[in-house]
């Protein structure tokens, strides 16, 4: 499967993560010639003036604030898909286990995108798709509410990418039950000639190992069953564990997707999970979403004191792996990296780039990070050649990462400075 493919992270009018949600903000700006409004609606979303979005199917709605004392009311409207285009589209998602997998693990596979496209489902919006509506005098199209509804939507399709589903027609809850649905319609097929479904399988290490991009499991060996064999037990994670177990369903069913998010990163060549330390490897399960309780456990098992365990969560979920190395410890950047990002953050031309939240900032440079002392916030370079937004938490000397990571050193400082005035 291919992988996730990142957003491009320059500049300032970056309002997404990942490709997908990018693919949406590119959508709205390439609908309209009106930078003007475009600039205030990214101004307005970036102050928080978006109230709590809904997704219906084929409407976004939430109210959005403006220079009246009520808001407005702002939507977007999307085409909805077909019943014949849903089954395409769904057709396409059971063809491979690994999608399903990966939609769950809050990912869009950007190979169903693209065999989607091609099969004439058109899931990411195309320009001309996004209808903009709001209760606002403005006759811009869009005028600057429901530009800020669209680009306040990218993160919550980053979060998650069924929000898109969801505008397409279907919930998350449908278009789950239709795959379970297809899946019990393909387990179903009893084996030709007596074979029996069932196969001895290779260990891990072996498959991975031979993993030559086309991976192909050996065939299952044939034999009857003998007379009188009970039928195949059910799946484990359709069965409550015993009493009194240390664990429940709900932690069975986490630990499966949560490998096959680490088997899907390795048929893709991501093998640092095969070397990860233990703390490494709690970190990266607690940024998955686990329960309370879980993350509490892995808190006492790491022996770190629960902020700091958080903190390098955070830090995991904003910059990945190296968000981790730049909270842990301060490094020794290049020192040529450093002072081209001083430079860049002291030109004037940059000021365009930023909107109205350019100014003048004095930095205080120490190892990789630079620092905005007055107001709270900080970048950190990281061995990624990323920039990590940082902001400085109210009455204490602790510093938190607050945004994702960009090779833009203009655009973290205007993330963190973004966070510092939401906080």
């Amino acid at each position: 499967m291919t992988p996730a493919r990142k957003a491009p992270r320059t500049g300032t009018r970056a309002f997404a993560a990942t490709w997908w949600g990018q693919a949406w903000v590119d959508a709205l700006e390439a609908s309209t010639l009106d930078a003007g409004r475009l600039s205030r609606g990214r101004t307005y979303a970036r102050k928080g003036m978006v109230g709590p979005i809904t997704a219906a199917p084929g409407v976004l709605r939430a109210e959005v604030e403006g220079s009246n004392p009520w808001p407005y009311d702002a939507a977007v409207h999307l085409r909805v898909l077909t019943d014949a285009q849903w089954d395409t589209l769904l057709d396409a998602i059971a063809a491979q286990a690994g999608r399903t997998a990966a939609l769950l693990d809050d990912e869009m596979p950007a190979d169903l995108v693209d065999d989607a496209r091609a099969a004439g489902v058109p899931l990411l919006p195309e320009p001309a798709e996004l209808d903009p509506e709001c209760s606002c005098p403005d006759w811009g199209y869009p005028c600057k509410h429901a530009a800020a509804l669209c680009y306040a939507t990218a993160a919550h399709l980053d979060d998650d990418p069924f929000w898109l589903l969801a505008l397409r027609g279907r919930t998350k809850d449908a278009v789950l039950a239709a795959l379970r649905t297809r899946r019990q319609a393909l387990t179903s097929i009893a084996p030709e000639n007596g074979e029996s479904s069932r196969g001895q399988g290779v260990p891990a290490r072996d498959a991975f190992a031979s993993f030559n991009g086309a991976f192909t499991p050996p065939a299952p060996e044939t034999s009857e069953d003998p007379p009188g064999e009970p039928e195949e037990a059910p799946s484990p994670l359709t069965i409550a564990p015993p009493p009194g177990a240390p664990f429940t369903l709900d932690d069975l069913q986490a630990l499966t997707r949560d490998t096959a998010h680490l088997a899907r990163g390795l048929a893709a060549g991501h093998t640092t999970s095969l070397t990860a330390t233990p703390l490494e490897d709690a970190v990266r399960l607690a940024a998955t979403g686990i329960s309370e309780d879980w993350f509490h456990h892995l808190v006492r098992a790491t022996g770190l004191p629960p902020l700091d365990f958080a903190l390098l969560v955070r830090a995991l979920r904003h910059g990945g792996p190296a968000g981790v190395a730049v909270a842990r410890a301060p490094l020794t950047p290049d020192p040529a990296a450093m002072a081209a990002a001083r430079t860049s953050l002291a030109d004037p031309d940059n000021a365009d780039r930023a909107d109205d939240t350019a100014r003048t900032v004095r930095l205080r440079t120490w190892r990789n990070r630079l620092t905005a002392d007055d107001e709270g916030i900080q970048i950190r370079l990281g061995p990624d050649n990323r920039w990590h937004p940082y902001t400085r938490e109210a009455r204490s000397t602790a510093w938190w990462p607050c945004a994702p990571a960009t090779p833009d050193p203009l655009a973290a400082l205007v993330a963190a400075r973004t966070a510092a005035t939401r906080s």
